[in-house]
């Protein structure tokens, strides 16, 4: 009789073209603008601008996007960094005169501009084949007439890391009747839908500039921000260099700081040097070594991460093989460190985009206001969720992640890619806040040392290192929690799922492609 292991879902298999969000209406959205003769890059906006109506809890045009793209799946990945930058005024010194000790997770201290209008547009302008109007028209339609609460996005909305009700506004929009949608309710957001519209008509200038960017700053200076509308009409991302390292002939691809992404990279390094593959993948020995490489390579993300624009951060030395070889040094197979600082890794909710059309134009898509529902702060007349990103700067002025005028914020969300031989193999990203970089490093070597496809690679069981303990999802096997614990690892359970992923795989041998989506999400994948 034949070993079969029928996995929690399957991958989803076609020719043509693919897309993997965590909502459906997403993935449908984007499936109807690629055959409607829109490419990756039209479908990846549109599904993220869907998922900025019907999850409000984990992104919104109130925050940022990264982007990573290999057109017709060839050449060159270019990376797009739509992260938002503290307001001109915003010193460490006036927020240390204050009697601040830290940045606040909540209110209009924690908002930094926006970034994700402008790169949505300008991405479009350069890489799609539809306007902006096209990419809006979905989630216009669901937040006036209203759009069905699933039940993941029910469940995350009930117990927000933000308080609500701290924001009349925040109460009046995403609290009805004082208390959040269930699943199954019907949800509307009127004013979202005519911010949409005025979008879709002026482009980037509708939402900084004119009356969608005077509703936000007067309400953020009513409650004692430091934004301008000056701040928002300088609103610009741009294109960047991507990071990558080569892990057992697969090149991978990552945004460069003030993003994360090098932590994956840095842990990828480590890893490179066992023999992974010859381990249980389930098995403690596997995961001891995940986490203990994880540690090492957050220690680094939190002493020199930061917007490379205002400091010098050394990803050639973090990257080299010398540095990764000092790393694993420090790694005992058999005992966990007992000497590095605490981590102290907060979750965010956010969506990640995988898309890759008929023309093989490979996109990896983020886009998140961080905490849950972001700062709180919203527009009163626009209904823009805020995100609070300003909460990741340090106000130690030696710093390099100190805030500054105009600087960007050390930043968690981050869209992956891998290629090979110089052609795309597969757009791919796990979210989940601080978890993302152990997301990614776990997603990848499930493939590439395990050989599992994409769909197993997301569904297997996770453990994350935070706050001095090891989480492990419920489906970590009970003698790889007992090995974890013998090399002294203190283990729990998480009190909710571990991040969440997409990936479309490339198989250019074949001409198919194989879409992947978390079943800890509301979402799937779909192609034809």
């Amino acid at each position: 009789m034949r070993d079969f292991q029928f996995p929690g879902r399957s991958p989803v298999r076609a020719t043509e073209a693919m897309a993997a969000t965590s909502h459906p209406l997403a993935t449908l959205a984007a499936i109807d603008m690629l055959r409607s003769g829109g490419n990756a890059m039209d479908a990846a906006v549109c599904a993220a601008a869907v998922q900025a109506v019907v999850e409000p809890q984990s992104t919104g045009i109130g925050g940022d996007c990264f982007v990573l793209y290999c057109p017709k799946g060839q050449g060159e990945v270019i990376a797009f960094n739509g992260s938002g930058r503290a307001p001109g005024a915003a010193t460490v010194d006036w927020y240390l005169d204050k009697g601040f000790d830290e940045l606040p997770k909540q209110g209009p201290h924690a908002v930094t501009i926006p970034g994700a209008v402008d790169a949505w547009c300008r991405l479009l302008e350069d890489h799609g084949r539809k306007g902006i109007a096209d990419a809006l028209a979905p989630a216009i339609r669901y937040a006036q007439d209203g759009y069905v609460v699933h039940d993941r996005v029910a469940f995350d909305w009930e117990d927000p890391e933000t308080d609500l009700s701290a924001d009349e506004v925040a109460t009046r929009i995403f609290l009805p009747g004082g208390k959040s949608p269930k699943a199954g309710d019907i949800h509307r957001q009127p004013e979202l839908a005519e911010t949409m519209r005025v979008i879709a008509r002026k482009g980037r200038a509708g939402f900084y500039e004119g009356a969608v960017a005077e509703d936000i700053v007067g309400r953020l200076r009513a409650l004692g921000g430091l934004h301008t509308l000056d701040d928002f009409a300088a609103t610009k991302g741009d294109y960047r260099t991507a990071v990558s390292t080569s892990y057992r002939g697969f090149d991978i691809h990552q945004m460069p700081p003030n993003n994360q992404g090098l932590t994956a990279l840095l842990m990828l390094n480590v890893l490179s040097g066992y023999e992974l593959g010859k381990l249980d993948p389930d098995g403690a020995a596997r995961l001891h070594f995940e986490i203990e490489a994880g540690r090492l390579a957050y220690q680094d993300r939190d002493a020199f991460f930061a917007d490379q624009d205002h400091v010098d951060v050394p990803v050639k030395a973090l990257l080299s093989g010398a540095y990764a070889d000092r790393l694993r040094a420090a790694i005992d197979p058999e005992r966990a460190m007992s000497d590095l600082p605490r981590l102290d890794l907060p979750g965010s909710d956010t969506v990640y985009i995988s898309v890759v059309d008929r023309d093989r134009n490979a996109v990896s898509f983020i886009n998140s206001t961080y905490y849950s529902f972001g700062s709180g702060v919203v527009g009163p007349k626009s209904g823009v969720v805020l995100q609070n990103r300003g909460s990741s700067f340090r106000l130690d002025p030696k710093h390099p992640n100190a805030i500054a005028p105009g600087k960007r914020p050390m930043h968690t969300i981050m869209p992956g890619m891998m290629t090979r031989n110089g052609r795309a193999v597969m757009p791919f990203g796990v979210m989940g806040g601080g978890y993302q970089p152990f997301g990614h490093v776990h997603l990848l070597t499930n493939m590439i040392d395990f050989g599992m496809d994409p769909q197993q690679a997301i569904d297997a069981a996770r453990v994350f290192y935070n706050h001095d303990v090891v989480e492990a999802e419920r489906s970590v096997r009970a003698e790889t929690i007992e090995g974890l614990r013998r090399r002294g690892h203190q283990v729990v359970e998480p009190d909710h799922p571990l991040g969440g992923g997409q990936a479309v795989l490339i198989d250019w041998e074949k001409g198919t492609l194989t879409g992947a989506s978390d079943p800890r999400k509301d979402g799937l994948a779909l192609g034809y």
